[in-house]
């Protein structure tokens, strides 16, 4: 557990001490919106993703790097995902992989939207983080990890204070990075288990800062929680920008040539969004 998360642990476990199973804990009403289609990765090709590497140390140099692709679950499930890689397996130096696709609703500032994804680690060690941006392609590119607002991340790697984190899922806060928890057990969420499909509910407040917006609550279902839990709630956008949300966003990083992370990928499928407060499994 990183300083962040053992600064932030009380005030935690004290603000959500009415929230230890699932349950809807917003005052907003569930929404009669349809289930908006990201991409459920049901097709041939990749349709409508952009990706940049923008920061490209690879040694020897390769053009493109990352390894975002379509693959087929080796089961008879017939089901297809995306798998996001920084880099191949042995290719270190790709620090900053950029896939991107355009939203097909805009979260309006003022608006609640919830965003649904399904992910699944493919091994540790990896360095991966997703979620909603409200900047346009160039200005992604750009800014990279600061293209985010509400953000969720996936990652073992130590930071350069030396702590490690340990796979856990995290979300953002105003001073780093917190696991996000389980509160019946009074505790950390476990590290995600590597082949396991996970469930993930984030419903995002694109309301001001002043209106108290730019936050967002997660759920996930999978793993130890066996029913859909809530497992952090106010978790903070990244730069609160109160501008419109318009791009879902993923990066993964290698680490630098010198002091790699790891190649581990991450499975993405059924991405999902809706307006208002919506809890149930987009069908």
């Amino acid at each position: 557990m990183s300083v962040t998360q053992k600064s932030i642990k009380a005030i935690i476990f004290t603000s959500f001490s009415a929230f230890l199973t699932t349950g809807f804990s917003s005052n907003e009403p569930f929404a009669s919106s349809q289930w908006l289609a990201i991409d459920n990765f049901e097709q041939t090709s990749l349709q409508g993703w952009t990706k940049a590497d923008t920061q490209n140390d690879t040694k020897p140099f390769i053009k493109n790097p990352q390894v975002t692709e379509l693959r087929e679950e080796a089961s008879s499930s017939n089901n297809q995902y995306m798998i996001k890689k920084p880099a191949k397996d042995g290719l270190v130096g790709n620090r900053k992989a950029l896939t991107y696709k355009a939203l097909p609703a805009t979260v309006n500032v003022g608006e609640i939207y919830t965003f649904y994804t399904r992910i699944n680690v493919e091994y540790f060690p990896n360095n991966h983080a997703f979620g909603i941006s409200n900047q346009d392609p160039k200005s992604i590119e750009k800014l990279g990890y600061d293209a985010f607002e509400p953000t969720l991340r996936i990652t073992d790697k130590a930071e350069s204070s030396g702590l490690k984190n340990d796979g856990a899922l995290m979300v953002k806060v105003d001073n780093g990075y917190s696991n996000v928890q389980n509160f019946a057990k009074h505790r950390s969420a476990k590290p995600l288990e590597v082949g396991r499909w996970y469930d993930i509910w984030y419903v995002v407040n694109n309301k001001a800062v002043a209106k108290a917006g730019q936050n967002y609550d997660v759920y996930v279902k999978g793993g130890e929680f066996d029913k859909q839990t809530l497992v952090f709630k106010n978790a903070q956008f990244r730069k609160k920008r109160e501008l419109p949300l318009i791009y879902f966003l993923a990066n993964s990083n290698t680490g630098s040539y010198k002091k790699p992370y790891g190649n581990g990928g991450l499975k993405y499928d059924d991405l999902y969004m809706v307006k208002g407060v919506n809890l149930t499994t987009p069908r």
